[in-house]
Formats: structure tokens, sequence, C-alpha cells
């Protein structure tokens, strides 16, 4: 059974690139993906070497956190403005930002100025993470996407795996600047392939004039920042229930509302009404922002695990998530075989129940157990989350014509990096929590797992109680995290329609 497909008369557009051109198209994508993704890890090993050169211990902390920021609540407005000017400028902008970002990082002279470059690269990987995404929508049939897919996720798995080790490296043998100077070549490379082989279809309807919603586009950047930012730093650089946290997450509310208002009235707004009254694109962003929501039991909880519980070092404790991102690719490269077969949703609903039974077994898991049985269930993991993420996001992209390609893509990307932020915090709580239950006092996960990275100085009773404590902070983590597939897996279940509304090709390629 495949989804349904209807058509109109007459055809539409050629596709974004010509198939002849598509080689050098897909590997700037690759490139340009790679360098949203391996920045998001490559600064985290050098962090001692910059925190010794340029100071600035106790703000640290910000190189992740204000990267990530701009990431996210730029992503609206990439989508939009790609929708609008077409993805080509918007790309290429992006690029051109990133690297301007990365060379003012290796010239940054105190910690302040580090922080502000590394905003200035996120302003421009937002760009790079929903323009790409939706330009491999644009240069491949609904039957052939999930071969580009596969290969930016693959790119996502070989930068998680590679970005750590090559931050020491550089950090170890040369100087932490190259971390950032690296980007340039490879930056240039992908953008004189854009430049010279990414052709867009022609604008069957050109506007006399096209009206920006600057106003609307204020509004979700400052309503995003002041969102992440009480989640990023609540628990963290102040308690929750104190003035900085409530001021936060008052002031989202009421910008919110401002948000909401400033959109309804705008012409061409930059997050429009139709993304959340569409079912199949709502159904999407919630089940999507429950997997950025669940992703953080494995990629953050699940190294502490390792090194502190199984006393593994951090090389093998790497293996033991990386194995997630071997099997993640290769199940999405897969799944097509599925979906064209069942349709999208039952192929998500496949896929996130077999991530929820994974999940549910993780706590099962003996104390202290082998090396081995994580390193299974995370493979297992990660088949079931391809088989989940990658049908909803080519499907919900094959429901839109090419004027709402962008801004779909970057709603749906946007409720999983939020989805990503709002887990971290919660579920940093919980896990602190549970410590504070097991060993009296204000629990602290981080402080916890350094203590254990030197058992030889501390009693064999203490060093058994502190793992003890921190296996059952990672088991609620992950009970937390089944409830959130278990979420996803409803939102499917009630929200999404049975069949996709597919369009045609000629509809899919229709430009603004």
């Amino acid at each position: 059974m495949t989804e349904p497909s209807t058509t109109r008369a007459g055809t539409g557009p050629a596709p974004a690139s010509a198939p002849a051109r598509r080689g050098p198209v897909v590997a700037a994508l690759m490139l340009g993906m790679g360098l949203a993704a391996i920045d998001g890890t490559i600064v985290s090993t050098a962090v001692p070497q910059i925190v010794g050169d340029l100071g600035g211990l106790a703000v640290f902390s910000w190189l992740f956190s204000g990267y990530l920021l701009a990431v996210t609540v730029t992503l609206p407005v990439y989508g939009k403005l790609s929708d609008t000017f077409g993805r080509k400028p918007v790309l290429v902008a992006g690029v051109v930002l990133f690297l301007i970002g990365s060379l003012l990082c290796a010239a940054a002279w105190n910690m302040a100025s580090l922080i502000a470059f590394r905003v200035v690269q996120g302003l421009g990987g937002g760009a790079l993470q929903g323009t790409i995404q939706t330009i491999a929508a644009d240069l491949y049939p609904l039957k052939e996407r999930p071969k580009i897919q596969a290969k930016l996720s693959s790119v996502w798995a070989a930068s998680a795996v590679a970005g750590p080790a090559a931050g020491g490296l550089l950090a170890g043998y040369a100087d932490w600047r190259w971390i950032f100077l690296i980007n340039l070549p490879v930056g240039l490379v992908a953008l004189w392939l854009i430049c010279r082989h990414l052709v867009e279809p022609e604008r069957t309807a050109p506007r006399a004039r096209v009206r920006i919603d600057w106003a609307g586009a204020l509004c979700v950047f400052a309503t995003g920042v002041l969102l992440l930012t009480a989640l990023v730093q609540g628990g963290v650089a102040w308690p929750w229930f104190s003035a900085p946290s409530l001021g936060l997450l008052g002031g989202t509310a009421a910008l919110g509302a401002v948000t909401v208002l400033v959109e309804r009235r705008a012409a061409e707004p930059i997050i429009p009404g139709w993304v959340w009254r569409r079912r199949t694109i709502a159904a999407v962003n919630l089940a999507l922002g429950a997997l950025g929501l669940l992703m953080v039991a494995p990629t953050v909880f699940l190294p502490t695990y390792a090194q502190s519980v199984l006393g593994l070092g951090p090389i093998a404790a790497g293996f033991v998530l990386s194995v997630m991102t071997l099997s993640w690719p290769l199940s999405a490269a897969l799944s097509n075989r599925v979906y064209t077969r069942i349709g999208f949703r039952l192929t998500a609903v496949l896929g996130i129940s077999g991530a929820l039974l994974v999940l549910l077994a993780f706590p099962l898991l003996p104390f202290p157990g082998e090396p081995w049985q994580p390193a299974l269930l995370m493979l297992l993991l990660g088949a079931a989350l391809g088989l989940f993420q990658l049908p909803l996001i080519v499907g919900v992209q094959s429901t839109v014509p090419y004027g709402e390609r962008g801004t779909t893509t970057a709603s749906v990307l946007f409720c999983r990096q939020v989805g990503q932020s709002v887990g971290a915090a919660v579920f940093g709580a919980v896990a602190n929590g549970v410590l504070a239950a097991r060993l009296g006092g204000d629990g602290d996960l981080d402080a916890l797992a350094r203590a254990l990275d030197s058992p030889g100085s501390l009693p064999p009773a203490t060093t058994d109680l502190l793992r003890r404590a921190v296996d059952a902070a990672v088991d609620h983590v992950y009970l937390g995290a089944a409830g959130a597939a278990a979420l996803a897996l409803l939102v499917l279940l009630v929200l999404a329609p049975r069949r996709f509304p597919v369009l045609g090709e000629g509809e899919r390629r229709e430009a603004p």
C-alpha cells in the first residue's frame, strides 16, 4: 500500500538541480551539514585549553548554549526566507555567516568575545541545518529521497564520533584556534560548489513586492532566546524556582502571546498558522519534539553511565554511544522499502514502538553489567529511530508544495531542537533529584561523575554507593525518555492521519 498521490493539471518547473549536477550539489550539502554537525561536538574536548588561554571558567558553558540558542531560534526565520527568496541565497548567506563567525572565533581575545562569535556561528548554522534539509527534499523525488537523507544522517553520525577526537587532537598538538580555522577551507569548497552547481526552479508567479515580516522574526527570535535561556541555565546558573527562572519563563509566555498577535496580523508571517492547523504537520512537529526530548537520555546521560557505572574510559564510553549512530542511518536508508508498502504513519509507529521497548529495557540491565549490553540496546535504538524519524520528515515534506517546504522543514527541526532543550532541563532535574534522594543533600550528577573519575581515592563501599546512585539516576532518565516515546506514539495514533496527503511531483515542485 502506498501513500495517496494527487496531481494537478499541467507540469511544474524542473527540479532544483538537474540530475547531472546532483553529485556536486550533494557533496556541497554534506560538507555544509558537516560544518554544522561537527561544530556542536568538536569544541567539547578543547574546553580546558580554551579556558586556560582565555579564562572565563564560570561562563564557558555558553560556548555551547550560545551556539544552540542561535541555531534554534533562527530556524523558523530561515525557513520562511528560503520559501520567499529561494534556497540558494539563504544557504550562501548562511555559509558566509558561519565562516565569518569561525574566523572571528579563531581571533577571540577573551571568553566574552569567543561566546559572542559562537553566536555569530550559530546564526549561520541555523541557515545550514534547515536549508540543507529543504534542498535535499527539492533534489530528489519521493522514492529516492531516503538516499540523500541517509547520507546526511551519516554525516551527523560521523561528526558525533569524530568531533570530540578531532577537537582533542587539535587542542593538544596544535592550537585550539585551529578548531575554528579548519572550517574555512571546507566551507569555501561547499560555497563554490553551491554557487556553481545549485540551480533553482524559476518562479511561476513572481511577486512585484516581497513583504518580510521583520516584526514577527524579531518576536520569534526574542521568545526563543528567553525560553531556551531559561531551560539551559535553570538548575545550573540559578535554582529552578528562583527569580531569574520565573522571570524568564514569564517573559517567554508574554512574548509568546505577543508573537501570536503579530503573526496573525502579518501578511507573510514567519510562522504561519497553517503549520499548526494542518493535522499532518502538527503531528510531525509534536512527534519530533518528543524525539528531541527522548534523545537526551542516550546522548547526554549514557556516556556518564558508561564511565561512572561501567568504569569505561572516554573512548570506550564513546563507542557504546556510537553504535547508535551506525544503525540509525542504515535503518533510515532502508526505511523507504517499508513506508512505500505500509505508509509513513505506520512505519513511524513501528519505529517509535521499537524505541519505546528499548528504552523500557534499559532500567532492567544488571548492575554493573557488561558494556555490550547497553551497546546492544543503543544499536537497536538507532535502528528503531531511523525507522521513525526519516519517514516523518520525508512524509511531511511531500505534503507541501515548493513554496511551503522551507517553512515546514524549519518548523519540524525547530520543534526537535526545542524538545532537546526541554529534555536536557527536565531530565537533568530528574537525575539530580534521584541522586539527592539516594545520597541526601543536593544531587549533582556532574560533580558525582567527576568524583568517580578517580575511584581509587574513595573507599570501595563509597564508590559502590555512588555508582549505584548514578545507575538509579540514569535508569529514571531512561524511563522518562520512554514516556517521551509513548507521547510520540500517542500523537501518531491520535493526531496523524492514517495516510499522509502526499502531493504529485509537479505540484510539489511548483514555485511560489
